[in-house]
């Protein structure tokens, strides 16, 4: 067992991290690299708690924008994401990790309700966790989602995977004069308009002094760096 720098992380993944460069739906071989990343780490002893998007799939507030009830096409895309924790759970049961998938809204065929007290006995048995369905309630993203079960499952950090190495001041994938932040404060996030998380998680997260870390998931080894407490990504407390 590896030493590592916590004992139990909240990761939180895109929907679009699973579509790789066709942009949409699931890339096998994608999902199957995130896997080997999450068996990584689940070896070196921590506990993890995953909540995916579904951004892959369905964007409600896209569908939103278009015309569609926001209340309607939030839940179409709570409904994507379970698809997707399905192909994650799956991924990681071909790795031999134990995975528990958790839903917000009830499909008792294919997931476990969300129980908190559950999902932390899930946790302690060394279970993976899949949290889906986001909180179970339209106008709320899945990044509040996983600032609410990071800190209900008393999370010590949550590890925001994205496609760039952290946060940057510009978009860094079309701007080659965008400056990295090693470090920032919540308020640094909020004032200066940082797309890490939206502002409703930002702000939950202040409140109860839950630190993010956002790094780049192109290299899924670096899930294991995070957990390890090697330099790498943004740390925001």
């Amino acid at each position: 067992m590896n030493r590592t720098q916590y004992k139990r992380v909240l990761l939180k993944l895109s929907g679009e991290a699973l579509a790789g460069e066709q942009g949409f739906g699931i890339n096998a071989s994608i999902i199957q690299e995130i896997g080997k990343g999450v068996a990584a780490a689940v070896e070196t002893g921590v506990e993890i708690g995953i909540v995916i998007g579904g951004g892959n799939i369905f964007r409600g507030v896209a569908a939103s924008a278009n015309g569609m009830d926001r209340a309607s096409s939030d839940y179409m895309g709570m409904l994507a994401t379970c698809i997707n924790a399905l192909a994650l759970q799956d991924a990681l049961e071909k790795l031999n990790v134990d995975t528990r998938v958790q839903s917000a809204i009830e499909m008792a065929e294919i997931a476990e309700p969300y129980i908190r007290r559950r999902a932390m006995r899930h946790l302690e048995k060394k279970r993976t966790v899949i949290f889906a369905a986001g909180t179970g309630n339209p106008y709320f993203t899945t990044d509040t989602a996983a600032a609410l079960r990071a800190m209900e499952i008393e999370a010590q950090v949550i590890m925001k995977a994205t496609r760039v190495d952290g946060v940057y001041d510009k978009d860094p994938l079309k701007h080659t004069d965008a400056v990295k932040f090693d470090e920032l404060s919540y308020i640094e996030v909020l004032n200066k308009r940082l797309n890490v998380m939206d502002s409703t998680a930002i702000s939950l997260c202040m409140d109860n002094n839950m630190p993010i870390l956002c790094f780049n998931l192109k290299d899924p080894a670096n899930i294991v760096k995070a957990i390890r407490g090697d330099k790498i990504g943004t740390l925001i407390k």
